[in-house]
């Protein structure tokens, strides 16, 4: 009755339609568009809204009033997305709708504010109608939230992706082909095993595979080596360590490619200082496996680092004291207490690094060579000469295919075991510290990838402060004025660096999506590991659908989803941050799933059992104890949300450019050193960034002493 039901040109906050919201068709609600605009279909939608409302009011016993507002509210939903689908601007938007209808005099555009509320009020209603029948424990936001996950799911993912994976099965002219999926993934280029016989290329699914278990392994190894030394070692640089840990994952993504070619490639550092010295001829080697393995390993091994911390600090100290009480030493107290109880993280950290190489095309596009992945398939797919998005569609099947199975071999591998550590009794028990050869091994791995990982950005840096890499290395600012100059002029201060609209438009959408990602996808943690409901292992599947799909794919979907009604959002801020949010949702979920396995479920009961309702038990029980896998949630979605190109590269305008798509831009032109400097200043942000969320979410307390350390002992 208030609020526009279709969305509106000039945007809500514009005021304009007020005068018009029951006059003109444009502007009007719901109820005028149905009373004075035609709009018949309206109609039964308002009609299971009174039906809620009159059923909410009648003096009915729970279970019964909970049946009859289950149903209106579900009839209104139904209604609501059936009507949504069915009309478009073209009146119907199927053959059969016409011919069963007739022509539609009238349209209707994309749902705007009126509609939306509408729809958020229906699924309110049908989540407490399931609490008034008793479902979720009779716990309304339980049921809420269980809720608002699956259809912002449903939505934001599984729709758009579904959108643009039907066409894997459809011919040119839009008719169902079961037959063209089987053909277009049953070619040599894919399957060919000549590699194993020495005869020639393998296909480009065997390489993602490989590539992936590579890299979820590595990345899993290098991600506990550095999360044991920060934790369990008096290691004297243990901040800056983290920083460096870190440091990948706020970069922007040519960089990493870029930086190893500079040091590795034809005429990089190393090719050169052996040729001078040795005289041996300059290599390639850089390019292909060899090359996106170091890539990936760079660019995922954060990830892991923030999905494991949390979990290798959250192992109880009293079982690892208690083993050595009885007799165990302090590599037998690791190796059967203390790595056992860090395998939930450890196969999340396994599957994160898996799905982020199948799902990755930066680094394949920059180092692969001859060495072609699924993800630049597809690419070249959508973007190339061939503009094949059947084809695009059936490998994008292909790499869910390998999602899944990893995703159950995850599960496999956690099993049904316990591996809480986390509970109300007091553990003031001293962590033990690593064994001798545990600490060597992890020192050993960690320590030289941090010296690379520092000497990579090193050259990074400097390439921004030279006037052309390679050629002329005279020190110069240029580049940094060029990006970010600010004039002083009679009427103030003006940004008149050409950077300086994405810059901004970057930090804004970045800041709004990562609080946005972090509660979605903790909450939707909080659901996977702590509630018992039907369709609990589809829903944790469909968090984890956006990751396994690569950011092009999801970009190409969402222009398909959302670029027509019922949901037109294409080129507004709006589906930027949409994108960010549920493309990097799922390293939220693994993070909070890891650390959540540790915390005992006698913590939740006895905040029940003192009268606490689930909300309050998640806010002052469950997050507190959750920090470090808010603050990797946190970090990751700022981060991910500044330094992402492909999942966006089709979202971009020119009225909402990203920092990225600005870069990329600079690349392609060949001003290397703008995109440098823009890149390493984006950096500083994303490390200050990282210090403020520290800082405000603070850190876990478990009540537990302090060990001082010397020299990597106790």
């Amino acid at each position: 009755m208030l609020l526009p039901w279709y969305a509106l040109q000039e945007g809500l906050d514009s005021g304009v339609w007020l005068s018009g919201l029951w006059s003109s068709e444009e502007y009007a609600s719901g109820l005028a568009q149905f009373a004075s605009h035609g709009k018949f279909w309206l109609a039964p939608i308002l009609v299971a809204l009174v039906a809620c409302a009159v059923v909410s009011l009648a003096p009915l016993p729970r279970e019964r009033r909970g049946t009859f507002l289950l149903i209106a509210a579900g009839t209104g939903i139904v209604l609501f997305v059936a009507e949504s689908l069915a009309i478009g601007l073209r009146g119907w938007t199927a053959g059969w709708l016409l011919d069963l209808f007739g022509e539609l005099d009238v349209r209707q555009v994309g749902v705007g504010a009126g509609g939306t509320l509408v729809l958020v009020a229906l699924l309110s209603l049908f989540a407490v109608a399931l609490a008034l029948r008793g479902a979720f424990g009779g716990d309304a936001f339980i049921a809420g939230a269980v809720t608002t996950v699956a259809a912002s799911i449903v939505l934001f993912t599984a729709w758009p992706i579904l959108r643009i994976l039907v066409q894997a099965v459809q011919d040119g002219d839009g008719l169902f082909t079961p037959a063209l999926l089987v053909e277009r993934l049953a070619t040599e280029k894919i399957w060919s095993l000549r590699c194993l016989a020495g005869g020639g290329r393998c296909g480009v699914a065997w390489n993602t595979l490989f590539l992936a278990l590579a890299c979820g392994a590595g990345t899993t190894a290098l991600g506990l080596a550095f999360a044991l030394i920060v934790t369990r070692t008096g290691f004297a640089w243990k901040r800056t360590l983290r920083v460096l840990t870190v440091l990948p994952i706020i970069t922007p993504p040519f960089v990493i490619g870029l930086a190893l070619i500079l040091v590795f490639g034809r005429a990089g550092l190393v090719n050169q200082l052996l040729e001078w010295s040795m005289g041996v001829p300059p290599t390639r080697w850089i390019y292909g496996f060899q090359g996106v393995f170091l890539a990936q390993l760079f660019a995922f091994t954060p990830v892991a680092f923030l999905v494991l911390i949390g979990v290798v600090e959250g192992v109880s100290p009293t079982l690892e004291e208690a083993s050595q009480t009885l007799r165990a030493d302090r590599w037998a107290t690791f190796a059967t207490v203390s790595l056992p109880l860090m395998r939930p993280g450890l196969a999340n950290a396994f599957l994160v690094g898996f799905i982020e190489s199948i799902a990755d095309f930066g680094n394949p596009i920059v180092l692969g060579g001859d060495y072609g992945v699924l993800s630049t398939e597809i690419y070249f797919a959508v973007v190339g000469a061939q503009l094949d998005y059947g084809r695009a569609a059936a490998l994008a099947l292909l790499l869910l295919a390998f999602a899944l199975s990893a995703f159950f071999l995850q599960r496999w591998v956690v099993g049904t075991r316990s591996y809480a550590t986390i509970s109300g009794k007091g553990d003031a028990g001293l962590p033990t510290p690593l064994p001798d050869r545990a600490r060597r091994v992890a020192q050993w791995i960690a320590l030289p990838w941090a010296a690379l990982t520092l000497l990579l950005y090193g050259f990074a840096f400097v390439g921004g402060l030279v006037k052309v890499w390679g050629r002329d290395y005279t020190p110069t600012l240029a580049h940094y004025a060029k990006a970010f100059a600010i004039e002083r002029t009679a009427d103030g201060l003006i940004w008149s660096g050409a950077a300086w609209n994405s810059f901004w438009t970057t930090v804004q959408l970045a800041a709004i999506a990562a609080p946005l990602t972090a509660a979605l996808g903790l909450i939707a943690a909080w659901l996977l590991v702590r509630q018992r409901f039907a369709g609990r292992t589809t829903l944790e599947f469909a968090t984890m659908l956006s990751f396994a799909v690569p950011g092009t794919v999801i970009g190409v979907a969402y222009v398909f989803a959302f670029n027509v009604p019922p949901i037109e959002i294409t080129g507004t801020a709006l589906i930027i941050v949409l994108c960010f949010v549920f493309r990097n949702m799922p390293v939220g979920v693994r993070a909070g799933m890891a650390a959540m396995s540790q915390i005992d479920r006698s913590l939740d009961e006895a905040s029940l059992t003192l009268r606490g309702h689930s909300l309050a038990t998640l806010v002052h029980v469950v997050l507190p104890l959750l920090r470090p896998a808010i603050v990797g949630s946190l970090i990751y979605g700022f981060v991910r949300a500044v330094t992402t190109v492909s999942a966006v590269v089709f979202l971009v305008t020119a009225e909402y450019e990203l920092a990225t798509t600005y870069i990329i831009l600079r690349v392609i032109n060949g001003d290397y050193g703008l995109a440098i400097a823009y890149s390493c200043a984006l950096i500083v942000l994303m490390l200050l960034a990282i210090l403020l969320i520290q800082a405000v979410v603070g850190e876990r307390r478990l009540g537990r002493r302090t060990p001082l350390m010397q020299g990597g002992r106790a």
